[in-house]
């Protein structure tokens, strides 16, 4: 894949970044020879990004030509928006005060260039600064208000040939380094056609991908020539060098990973999960309403409120099962077995959330898990209940007893009303990657939920496809890539 510098005269980059082209603004505008190119990586450093100007151009052409611009049009956009400056400053306000606690004066110029700054103790803002405002060159002004209280005023974009001469050296090696990071991270065995990107988290405990599942992801799209690079919350300024975004880290709505899949969406990414999948499934609450206006079964259900919290007992027995509505690995999931119980347990999860869900509870040894891409079954698995537990993962337990064995079944195998109930549940929410829970009492089935987010790991979900498992939802991508660069949609 090309890189290139462009700059509205070469002199101004006088860095030489092996790799990297540096290319005439106007020429880029004007010649052919870019428009034709394909796969290209661009740093757009020109002077200005004003409206209608040389530099604004050079960003909305290369989004028209398939390029991947930095900053982008959209960035460009943001940059000048007061309403987004004030956004970040909020969102960054904790690490704003911790970082800006020693400065004595009123106001201070951070100057932020590929996510870095001169004085390594800024390095986290700035970070943070440049995957909010993604600008390879940024100026972040700072100032005090009357009690003391800093907050980012406004942010702008700093031109090459506007850098202080103090500062180029440092420029040249952080640019060096961004570059470089581009190339050693992934060593290519074969050639590929297209860039992946895999957001998970290093440091998660239950992550929906082992280690060694990510490795077997990146082993087959290596075979469709689809480059797969991991990367975490840090990189999001990078989303646009990417043709596809993969989330194998548990999805929030309040969460980065959430805003990594509305930015990637936004920029023309395909993605999985998809934001509207994230918003859906995360919330219990919405679920609840979707299935049981389309004649779903579930567990008799209540969204409940303060005003009918009263009535739950009554309409659902005991024991019954409360949710909070964004609750994830049974976290916020819990069993009132009594009438005191349900009174605390309600009152705790009313204080969180106006709204929660109450199911009728139904004791089940195992429930089964229907993997779901595309429209189409892709895995079928029966999760056992932890030992002495009536979930499948017993969170105040650290030892062999914290989860229950799962089994793998060919999806052919697989009862058949279980899985075209997973499918018709699965439909109402899109066409993304889903695991739709099924529980199965008698020769009735229940839908409790469907995750945007599911585990797919090594030896487990796999055990009956192995390596297919994984080039069947790669090929996903592979097809959806390639109807999105032929301007068609999946």
């Amino acid at each position: 894949m090309a890189t290139l510098i462009v700059v509205n005269d070469p002199k101004e980059w006088p860095f030489h970044i092996p790799g990297v082209d540096v290319v005439d603004a106007r020429n880029y505008l004007t010649k052919e020879e870019f428009s034709e190119l394909r796969s290209v990586k661009l740093i757009n450093l020109c002077r200005s990004y004003r409206y209608q100007s040389t530099g604004y151009y050079v960003s909305l052409l290369a989004e028209a030509r398939g390029h991947r611009p930095l900053p982008s049009v959209n960035a460009i956009q943001d940059i000048k928006s007061q309403a987004i400056v004030r956004q970040v400053s909020a969102e960054l306000d904790e690490l704003i005060q911790k970082d800006l606690s020693r400065i004595q004066s009123d106001k201070f110029t951070l100057s932020i260039y590929f996510g870095r700054n001169l004085a390594k103790r800024y390095d986290k803002l700035s970070r943070h600064l440049y995957n909010l405002l993604p600008s390879p060159l940024l100026r972040a002004q700072f100032s005090k208000d009357k009690e003391g209280h800093w907050q980012l005023r406004s942010a702008s974009t700093i031109s090459a040939n506007a850098i202080p001469e103090s500062h180029r050296d440092f420029l040249a090696q952080v640019a060096a380094e961004h570059f470089a990071g581009r190339t050693s991270r992934v060593k290519r065995k074969t050639k590929t056609r297209y860039d992946l990107a895999i957001l998970y988290n290093p440091s998660d405990l239950e992550p929906p991908s082992s280690e060694n599942a990510l490795k077997k992801f990146i082993k087959a799209g290596e075979t469709l020539g689809i480059r797969s690079e991991l990367i975490t919350r840090d990189d999001y300024a990078r989303l646009a060098e990417f043709d596809a975004l993969f989330i194998r880290e548990t999805t929030f709505v309040n969460h980065h990973t959430y805003r990594f899949a509305s930015r990637a969406a936004n920029q023309g990414l395909v993605v999985i999960d998809d934001p509207v999948s994230i918003a859906r499934c995360t919330n219990k609450v919405y679920l609840a309403e979707l299935l049981t206006r389309h004649k779903i079964p579930t567990p008799k259900t209540m969204i409940v409120h303060r005003e009918n919290a009263g009535t739950v007992e009554r309409e659902l027995g005991l024991p019954c099962v409360l949710k909070k509505p964004d609750s994830a690995f049974s976290v916020g999931v819990t069993k009132s077995e009594t009438s005191e119980e349900l009174a605390q347990q309600l009152k705790q999860l009313l204080s969180e959330s106006d709204l929660v869900i109450a199911q009728k509870f139904l004791p089940t040894t195992f429930d089964w898990r229907i993997g779901i891409i595309d429209g189409k079954p892709l895995y079928a698995c029966k999760y056992h209940m932890a030992r002495d537990h009536w979930q499948i993962i017993r969170q105040e337990s650290q030892d062999d007893g914290r989860y229950g064995r799962v089994e793998t079944f060919p999806v052919e195998s697989a009862p058949r009303k279980a899985v075209s109930m997973a499918l018709k549940a699965a439909n109402l929410i899109g066409n993304s990657l889903y695991g739709v829970d099924v529980k199965q009492s008698g020769d009735k089935f229940y839908i409790i939920e469907i995750n945007d987010n599911p585990t797919i790991d090594n030896g487990e979900e796999d055990a009956v496809l192995r390596d297919e498992l994984y080039l069947r939802i790669m090929s996903v991508f592979l097809s959806r890539i390639e109807q999105a660069k032929s301007g068609a949609r999946w």
